[in-house]
Order: C-alpha cells, then sequence, then structure tokens
C-alpha cells in the first residue's frame, strides 16, 4: 500500500488516460492571456510541467512504472514516429551547418562524466572511506557507478554491456539505476527549465547564437509561408510515413542487432548488438533520406506537431518513471550522483564560456550524454521543434562510444577505490 492508502493503478489504459488529462491541462492553461497561469508559466515552460506532474502520481504510490509498458510503447514507437516527421520536416542542410560547437559539446559532457565519477568517488571516499571497502568484490559501488557512466554517456545498451563486463552484483546495479534515473531526470528538468528562455544566459555568456537563430527563422518562415489546413489524407499520409519507418526500423532491430550478436559479437562494444540501437538510427536515417524529397512538404500541414505529439506524450511517460521518494533507500548513492552531474555541468558551462558556446548546444550535448536518444531529441525541440534532429545525432554518437568511455571510467574508479 502507498502513502495516501490505494494501491498503484495497474490498468494502463487508465494510466494513459491520466496522462492525457494532465497534458490537456497543461496546454488548456498554458493558452490563458492573463491571470496566475500567465506568470506561472513564465517560470515553469509547460513542457516541464508535462513531465513533472506524472512523477507526483508515481511519487505519492498511484502509478507503478514497473507494471506498466506504456515507457515501452512511447519509446519504441511513438518515439521513432517522432524522429521520422520532426526529422524529414526539418532543414537538414541548415542544421549540419551549424558548426562544430555541437560535438565540442557533446564530447565535453562525456569527458564531465568521465572525470566526474572518479572525482565522485574519491571525495565520497575522503568523507566515508568505507564508500570504497571491497574494491574486488562484486558489490563494490564503482561497479554500480561504472554501469550509470555506461547510462550516462550511451544508453541503456552500453549501461548493459558494462554490468557484464564487471561482473555488477544485482543489488548494487538495482540501486544504482535508481541514481541513473531520478538523478538523470532531475537534471532534465534543469534542462527543460534552461530551454524555456535561453536568452538571458547566452546574452551573459556573450554567445554565438546566429546559426541557431537563421535555422529557427528560416522553420518558422517556411512555415508560416506554406501552413495550410491540413486534411485527414494529410494526417493518414503523416501516419503512413511515421509508422511505416518505424516499422523499417523495427525489421532491422530484429535482424540487424541478432545476426551481429552472433557473428560479430565483439561489435556490442560499440552497442551494435542492441535493438534500440538500430531502431533509433533507421527511424533517424529514413527522416533525413525523407527530408530531400516532396515529403517534407508534410511540415506545411503540421506534421511537426503531429511529432510534438508523440514527443509530449513520450515525456509523460518518462517523469512516470521518476519516484523521489527512492532517494531514501540509498541517500548517500544520491548525493554521489548529484555531486557527478555537477562536474559534469561545471565543465559544460566552462566550455561553453571559453568558445561562446549557445545554451542549445549545451543543453542538448549534456542530455544526448546524460538522457540518450530517448530525451535528447526532447530538450532540443524544447529550443525549437527544427532543431530535435540535433539531439538525436548526437545521442546516437554516445551509444557508440559509451562503452568504451564507461568501461575507462570504470578502471579508473576501481583504481581509486582499491588505493584507498
Amino acid at each position: 500500500m502507498d502513502a495516501l492508502g490505494f494501491g498503484p493503478i495497474t490498468n494502463d489504459a487508465v494510466v494513459f488516460g491520466i496522462l492525457a488529462i494532465l497534458l490537456g491541462l497543461v496546454f488548456w492553461t498554458s493558452s490563458f492571456e492573463r491571470g496566475f497561469f500567465k506568470g506561472f508559466y513564465r517560470i515553469f515552460p509547460p513542457l516541464l510541467l508535462c513531465y513533472f506532474l506524472p512523477s507526483l502520481f508515481t511519487t505519492f504510490g498511484l502509478f507503478d512504472p514497473d507494471q506498466s509498458d506504456l515507457y515501452f510503447v512511447a519509446s519504441r514507437y511513438l518515439l521513432p514516429a517522432a524522429l521520422v516527421l520532426l526529422t524529414a520536416s526539418a532543414d537538414l542542410p541548415a542544421t549540419f551547418r551549424l558548426g562544430p560547437k555541437a560535438l565540442i559539446m557533446f564530447f565535453t559532457g562525456t569527458v564531465g562524466v568521465m572525470i566526474g565519477g572518479p572525482l565522485a568517488l574519491f571525495v565520497a571516499s575522503m568523507v566515508d572511506p568505507g564508500i570504497v571497502a571491497g574494491a574486488d568484490s562484486p558489490e563494490a559501488v564503482w561497479r554500480g557507478m561504472a554501469t550509470v557512466a555506461g547510462s550516462w554517456i550511451g544508453g541503456g545498451a552500453n549501461q548493459t554491456a558494462i554490468y557484464e563486463i564487471f561482473n555488477v552484483d544485482s543489488d548494487v546495479f538495482s540501486a544504482w539505476i535508481a541514481v541513473d534515473i531520478i538523478v538523470a531526470n532531475v537534471w532534465m528538468a534543469i534542462l527543460l527549465f534552461i530551454a524555456a528562455n535561453p536568452g538571458p544566459i547566452d546574452r551573459r555568456l556573450k554567445s554565438d547564437v546566429s546559426a541557431i537563430a537563421t535555422l529557427r527563422e528560416k522553420a518558422e518562415a517556411y512555415e508560416r509561408d506554406h501552413a495550410r489546413a491540413a486534411t485527414l489524407s494529410d494526417y493518414m499520409y503523416m501516419g503512413a510515413i511515421a509508422f511505416g519507418m518505424t516499422a523499417l526500423g523495427h525489421i532491422a532491430a530484429d535482424t540487424i542487432g541478432p545476426w551481429i550478436a552472433e557473428n560479430a559479437p565483439g561489435l556490442a562494444r560499440y552497442s551494435l548488438t542492441s535493438g534500440f540501437f538500430w531502431l533509433i538510427v533507421v527511424a533517424t536515417v529514413a527522416g533525413v533520406i525523407l527530408s530531400f524529397t516532396p515529403v517534407r512538404k508534410m511540415q506545411a500541414a503540421g506534421a511537426m506537431k503531429v511529432g510534438r505529439v508523440f514527443i509530449y506524450i513520450l515525456v509523460a511517460t518518462i517523469g512516470m518513471r521518476m519516484d523521489i521518494t527512492a532517494i531514501f533507500s540509498n541517500p548517500e548513492y544520491f548525493l554521489i550522483g548529484l555531486f557527478w552531474v555537477l562536474i559534469h555541468a561545471g565543465l559544460l558551462i566552462g566550455m561553453a564560456i571559453l568558445i561562446r558556446a549557445p545554451m542549445f548546444f549545451m543543453a542538448v550535448g549534456s542530455q544526448a550524454n546524460i538522457g540518450g536518444a530517448a530525451s535528447a531529441p526532447v530538450v532540443a525541440s524544447a529550443f525549437h521543434p527544427s532543431l530535435a534532429p540535433v539531439g538525436v545525432l548526437l545521442a546516437v554518437l554516445g551509444y557508440i562510444v559509451g562503452t568504451y568511455g564507461a568501461y575507462i571510467t570504470g578502471l579508473i574508479m576501481q583504481a581509486i577505490s582499491a588505493g584507498s
């Protein structure tokens, strides 16, 4: 029984209905032109509320994400469909002309994770030497932290690879998964808050936002000049393209991943045996190809808006996975995780100041590491829907380097534990 005296809702149809009502309420209240909500949403963006409110239902025991398939459905069906629509509707040539700062910030975020983990563990060992006890044991803290590094540089497939490589105890793994989810989600909430109004920070840092502003203006001008009322045929066409390409991605996930696992198992270190990796890659590549065809004209009928509907549903299911009360199970682990993310953030901010990178590159470079393909396009589209492809392309890069980066991070943390 939960804190409210009721058991969790286990019927996904009911849970989905509640999430849909929450999303509808957020958008309804955010449309008010005056009064309390106008001021409220000036501080807290609607996307942040769509993410945060479902977490309250989980925290108070009304939702149990472990008994729900909604996140799986949203991430496997709606996310790739959204990526197809958002990418196919985007001005890809202009996106690729954003310059090298996106890559610089992404790899800075990767280095931040690789430095932050060992440093956080070292500081924790100074406060409580027991944290690093039993360095050679499967229950060692550093092993659980290594799996978080796999998730925060790459994704779930990289995390699983590190779990196997370092022979992590299942209880330790479960505890650090909770740290991974909650700390990463809290950080995502901060990034969404920044995304709502990046201008003041960019002006203070004297960031060069010209390329991003040009891309946004071109996307808005295209929609303004070509927008038309969508017909039923338009929506059916969008559904055919989005879910047809999603089906192609699943075919690739069901065939290419297992084939590589059987014939070249060593490529698992690059996440090439992961079905989700191939699903995201194929959906993204399909969207890129379609953006150079007449399919891009779907944007005139609102294809990006449909893609964003899918993204918002995904956001609600991501928020539903966060139970704040889990912090009290292993509070010391969460303090380590928060310090770890602060180091990651500090390095990104320092690099942003150094190269005058916009907050968009900092936020997406960070989320492509910490959140992966399921949430990087969410943060990117919070700045502008036309920028979503940047998030997913960087997240795919994270899958490729994730296992290696986490392996090196794990070895450093092992050395710290053994030497303490």
